[in-house]
C-alpha cells in the first residue's frame, strides 16, 4: 500500500484509504487504547474529511475526543462516539434494515448495531423485546419485518430467536449472540452455538456481542445488490 494512504501516529497507522476499499472510513475500537490515543486517531480521521465512529467507548474517551472534535456525540447505550462533517453527504439506503432483540438486556449490543448502521447510511427499524418466551410479540410485528431487505437478530440466553425468525421470513438474517444469560450460557457461547446450528436457511452469524460487525455485514449486502 502507498504510504500516503495511511498516517503514522507512532502508536497507530491510520488507514485513510479504507473508505475507498470498503465504502466507510476506519472505525476506532476503543478498548486497549488510552483516551489520548483515541482522540489522536479520531482527529486524524476527521481532518482528512472523513466521519468518525468509535466503538466500545467510555465517557473518558468521549471527553478526550470532544476536546479535539467539537461536533462529537456520545451514544450512551451503544457506547459509541460519532463525529460527522456537516458537508458530508451520508448515503441513505431506501432498503430497510430491521434490528430485532430477544430481550431488553440485549439493547446495548443492538444499539451498537443500530448506531453503526445509521452511521453507514442505512435506514434502520428497531423492534425490541420480542423473544421466544412471548413469541406472539414477534408475530405481531411480522408485517414490519417483511418490509426489510436485511434483518439483524440480537439474542442471548439460548439464542433461539434467529431460528424462529428464519423460519418465518425470506430475508437474509444476521444473527448476533449476546453474553446475556446465566452460567450455562458461558458468556454467550451457548447462544453462538445455537445460532451456528440453526436449521433455518439464510441465517449467518457474527461473533458474540458484535453489533458493529452485523451492521457492517448488512451494509455490505445492501451495497452489493
Amino acid at each position: 500500500m502507498n504510504p500516503k494512504h495511511y498516517e503514522d501516529l507512532g502508536f497507530a497507522k491510520v488507514d485513510h484509504h479504507r473508505i475507498k476499499r470498503k465504502g466507510f472510513p476506519e472505525v476506532i475500537y476503543c478498548p486497549g487504547k488510552t483516551p489520548a490515543q483515541i482522540a489522536k486517531i479520531a482527529k486524524s480521521i476527521y481532518q482528512k474529511g472523513h466521519n468518525v465512529l468509535a466503538t466500545r467507548a467510555d465517557k473518558k474517551a468521549y471527553a478526550a475526543v470532544k476536546k479535539v472534535i467539537k461536533k462529537a456525540k456520545y451514544h450512551k447505550i451503544a457506547k459509541i462516539i460519532t463525529a460527522k462533517h456537516s458537508n458530508t453527504a451520508t448515503q441513505q439506503h431506501s432498503n430497510i434494515v430491521t434490528i430485532i432483540t430477544a430481550g431488553t438486556a440485549d439493547l446495548p449490543v443492538a444499539e451498537e448495531s443500530c448506531v453503526s448502521a445509521e452511521f453507514l447510511g442505512l435506514n434502520v427499524e428497531r423492534i425490541y423485546d420480542v423473544g421466544v418466551s412471548g413469541v406472539h410479540r414477534l408475530v405481531k410485528n411480522l408485517d414490519k419485518i417483511n418490509k426489510s431487505r436485511v434483518v439483524i437478530v440480537v439474542a442471548g440466553m439460548e439464542g433461539a430467536l434467529p431460528s424462529v425468525v428464519g423460519g418465518l421470513i425470506d430475508k437474509p438474517i444476521i444473527a448476533v449472540p449476546t453474553s446475556v444469560g446465566y452460567g450455562a450460557n458461558f458468556k454467550g457461547l451457548s447462544a453462538l452455538l445455537s445460532m451456528l446450528n440453526t436449521c433455518a436457511p439464510g441465517v449467518a452469524v457474527v461473533n458474540i456481542d458484535n453489533g458493529f460487525g452485523a451492521a457492517v455485514m448488512a451494509f455490505t449486502i445492501l451495497r452489493t445488490i
